[in-house]
């Protein structure tokens, strides 16, 4: 299988990189700043840079070709601010949608944000409210694109090791943590599951008791 992934430096994205990787697929992680470039290969995995804030629908599909599936990684991180929620958050994730259906592509899984469809918590700020509102429209636009579309909402991301064991269903599942060890091992696993038992299917992720498998076999109906 060839997947691309677009975010290809981010935490997710390096950890899926190496899963997929190891797995024998080919892999390539779209990063915007070339000093990242070794730090994809290092995973086993090739990278091209690529800036989804600049790059036309062209250019991108041209690195698409090929593939089998495309996964949406990226966002604009801890630091910046409500504009660049949206040129990467919602506006990369719909760039590569275009691209997906221009290369001929028709597999998408979009890592978007457990809580979208609710207000933001109190105390929250309006940076916080435009990530949501970013990752809500990205899900919203790249539906409208004719792809096979898979949505996964994780919780509160952490960094410690991943158990395999996850809470998988539609939401509102509620607000809890899940490891970027286990939402990576997720995303790959779906990579397993036939596009029509996977399209369509928008589902909160947290820490849980079902191993991944399980979990994505009751909601996927394999």
């Amino acid at each position: 299988m060839r997947v691309v992934i677009a975010g290809g430096h981010g935490k997710i994205a390096l950890r899926l990189e190496r899963l997929l990787a190891a797995q024998g697929d080919d892999v390539l992680g779209l990063v915007r700043n070339p000093d990242h470039v070794s730090d994809v290969e290092s995973t086993g995995a090739k990278a091209q840079v690529i800036d989804l804030e600049a790059a036309t629908v062209d250019a991108l599909a041209r690195a698409l070709e090929g593939a089998d599936a495309v996964v949406f990684a990226a966002g604009a991180g801890p630091g910046s601010g409500a504009a660049r929620k949206d040129t990467v958050d919602r506006a990369a994730a719909v760039l590569l949608a275009d691209a997906a259906v221009a290369a001929g592509v028709s597999r998408y899984v979009l890592v978007s944000a457990i809580g979208v469809d609710r207000p933001p918590p109190p105390g929250r700020d309006e940076v916080y409210a435009a990530y949501q509102r970013a990752k809500k429209a990205a899900e919203v636009e790249v539906a409208q694109r004719p792809l096979t579309l898979t949505v996964l909402r994780p919780g509160s991301l952490t960094d410690e090791p991943g158990t395999g064991r996850v809470r998988l269903a539609p939401p509102p599942l509620g607000r809890d943590s899940v490891t970027r060890d286990d939402v990576a091992a997720t995303v790959a696993a779906f990579l397993r599951v036939p596009a029509d038992k996977a399209g369509g299917l928008v589902l909160d992720l947290l820490g849980g008791d079902s191993p991944i498998d399980d979990a994505i076999a009751r909601e996927a109906g394999t």
